[in-house]
């Protein structure tokens, strides 16, 4: 892949100035219509060789294009807040939103690359890592944005003849970095993982450009052209021809109707059983959330249900055991404006908390495959394809050492009739009630099949849902408390042994 990098493509300074004016106008003229369309971000990867000219090019784009609309990140090594988070956390709180470009060094390419390249870890934690980010670019171009991957490329002799001369040049050898020197040893190693991450992870939706670096005006024009090129062939792209995939019936291995049906929702605490078993409950997750052990962790628990099945009285007796420093809540609605120009999973990454901290979602990224399925908010291809995203998701936080506690409330029709007749007729409470609410009981039986799929497809030995029997809310509330503290013990336990 990198043999034809080294043929050593040139172009002199006089047909270089001939060509940039009309390829700036035309940078400029499509960023203008990306701003103005909002339909996609642009995600620009920059890797390859020390000192085959990437930040000179960056540098020069940002010369040639409006840079009020590009953002430049740099991974570097991580801070201490990234480091208490899973590692793509980092990447996705900088995501560029629709209409605007990111240019990102430092990428997650280049940290498995630097990793496998020093012996930190082997080829299997390579692969790994690649796999990982196939999924991540492969759903990042499913929600529409658009990946641009550039691997600018020196072969060993060019790389030593430019450390060289700037070695010898005492106007210009401070721009050798210790990095620079490092990988000048490290050549080969690097070349061959580097090409095997390549090889890998060149798709159609997110190809590799291969750029010579040794000319600065071969190099500067090849990486332009190609920006140009891509973004008028996704702007030009029909949105309403996007495809949609072909989406198949669901193969369910079990009957969902039955999997609420079967639930006892009869099962009751009397009220002096249930003060007991909630103060014993309430002591106990307090206890863990101070353990020791909890400094390896982070805390997250998902609360979705029917509505009126009494989420928002289990979510206040968990966090009443708490000191508010210690958790936090978020309220999922509709998305908001900034949260509609990002990929669906963006607006839960950016809430995942640190070591030794607990965040409560009521609701959560499961709206893609229940609300949105439900109502048509997005196309079948897209909760389809959700399902595996959402597992990808929630492995990548286990991973990391986050316990994951997944809480489905249910209640049958009668119990929510009366609910909502009773918020109807109790001031304080009338705010609960909604028109929406009215209209969804129509939709009962889609929401039974749509929650059946749910739990059949992520409901996994790492994540799984735990279904509570919510007519009696001191029981509903009494099962979610237990749930939580035996999670956070078997975690506790694994992570000693």
């Amino acid at each position: 892949m990198f043999e034809s990098a080294e043929i050593g493509h040139s172009i002199d300074k006089e047909a270089f100035e001939a060509e940039v004016p009309a390829l700036r106008e035309a940078l400029l003229e499509a960023q203008y219509e990306l701003k103005q369309q909002a339909r996609f971000p642009v995600i620009v990867l920059i890797n390859g060789i020390e000192g085959a000219g990437k930040g000179e090019t960056v540098k020069l784009l940002n010369e040639w294009m409006d840079p009020r609309l590009i953002e430049v990140r740099t991974f570097d090594q991580q801070t201490d807040e990234e480091l208490a988070r899973p590692p793509a956390w980092r990447y996705w709180r900088a995501l560029p939103p629709k209409g605007r470009m990111g240019v990102f060094f430092g990428n997650w390419y280049s940290q498995m690359l630097q990793g496998r390249v020093h012996g930190l870890f082997k080829d299997a934690v390579l692969d790994q890592a690649i796999t990982g980010a196939e999924r991540l670019e492969q759903m990042l171009c499913d929600e529409g944005a658009l990946i641009i991957k550039f691997w600018f490329h020196l072969s060993k002799k060019q790389m030593k003849a430019r450390l060289k001369a700037l070695k010898d040049d005492p106007l210009h050898s401070w721009r050798i970095s210790p990095l620079d020197w490092q990988q000048s040893q490290t050549y080969d190693r690097f070349v061959r993982f580097g090409e095997r991450v390549l090889r890998r992870t060149s798709r159609d939706y997110a190809p590799w450009h291969v750029i010579e670096g040794v000319d600065p005006y071969y190099r500067s024009l090849a990486v332009g052209r190609i920006l140009l090129e891509s973004l008028q062939a996704a702007l030009a792209n029909d949105p309403s021809s996007k495809h949609k995939g072909n989406v198949a019936p669901l193969g369910r291995s079990i009957d969902q109707k039955s999997l609420l049906g079967a639930l006892d929702l009869s099962r009751r605490l009397d009220k002096h059983d249930y003060q007991e078993q909630l103060v014993t409950e309430q002591a106990r997750l307090a206890g863990l959330l101070r353990n020791k052990q909890m400094r390896r962790h982070a805390l997250v628990a998902v609360f979705e249900g029917n509505d009126a099945a009494g989420k928002g009285g289990a979510i206040r007796r968990v966090a009443a055991a708490l000191d508010p420093r210690q958790y936090r809540i978020v309220p999922v609605a509709a998305p908001t404006e900034e949260e509609r120009a990002q990929p669906y999973l963006w607006r839960f990454w950016r809430h995942i908390p640190a070591r030794g901290k607990f965040t409560i979602f009521d609701r959560s990224w499961y709206g893609r495959v229940l609300v949105e399925r439900v109502e048509g908010f997005c196309t079948p291809a897209d909760w389809m394809r959700a399902y595996g995203e959402i597992n990808d998701f929630e492995e990548q936080l286990t991973n990391a050492g986050v316990v994951v506690v997944k809480f489905w409330l249910a209640i049958d029709q009668q119990t929510q009739l009366e609910r909502f007749e009773e918020r109807e007729q109790i001031p304080f409470k009338r705010y609960k009630i909604t028109e929406d609410d009215w209209r969804n009981r129509d939709k009962w039986d889609l929401y039974v099949e749509a929650v059946g799929d749910m739990v059949d497809r992520t409901s996994t030995e790492i994540a799984p849902w735990t279904l509570v029997e919510a007519n009696d809310k001191r029981w509903a509330r009494v099962k979610v408390l237990k749930t939580i503290n035996e999670a956070l013990e078997a975690a506790f336990h694994k992570s000693r042994k």
